[in-house]
């Protein structure tokens, strides 16, 4: 007999404390990626998204997590990322730029708004320049960069190794 059991679905983990970690994302071409992004955030606890609009969810993508995210909705971003330093966040961007750190190395608070860049156009100037600091995710192949719910999971796991309970 196998001393490892398939369990379809164990019951989720409680968290010490609510994290303090709030997922930012542009208005992005494909509804899946947000979908995407939104059942992310619901499996590691994160209560809060502020996207653009217009946009979509599609539940069976998002599934129990599009009941648990609270997605609030903005016209821009600016405003929003200005609000958030005046509350206190660490404004984390993720972009490949000139100066941008890797993830691999980068230590975040725990008071953090990781601001996702737009599918084709990344993160745009206005935006970049009220970030604290930006990271990038090593690329070792082709293409030269991941997709969009992708580079937000790798971000959001090493946030949540870091933070463990919240």
């Amino acid at each position: 007999m196998s001393r490892f059991v398939h369990q379809r679905h164990k019951p989720p983990s409680r968290l010490e404390r609510e994290r303090e970690l709030i997922v930012v994302c542009p208005s992005l071409r494909s509804n899946v990626n947000l979908s995407r992004i939104v059942r992310l955030a619901g499996c590691f606890g994160i209560r809060k998204i502020i996207a653009c609009r217009p946009y979509s969810i599609d539940a069976d993508i998002a599934r129990a997590a599009a009941d648990f995210v609270d997605i609030e909705t903005r016209g821009s971003l600016v405003p929003v990322l200005k609000r958030l330093k005046s509350d206190w966040y660490s404004l984390v961007g993720l972009e490949q730029t000139t100066n941008s750190s890797s993830l691999f190395e980068f230590e975040f608070e725990q008071r953090t708004a990781l601001v996702i860049g737009h599918e084709r156009q990344g993160i745009p100037p206005e935006q970049l320049d009220l970030l604290d600091h930006v990271v990038e995710i090593p690329v070792f192949g082709q293409p030269f960069s991941y997709n969009v719910a992708t580079a937000a999971c790798m971000a959001v796991y090493e946030y949540c190794r870091q933070f463990p309970q919240g």
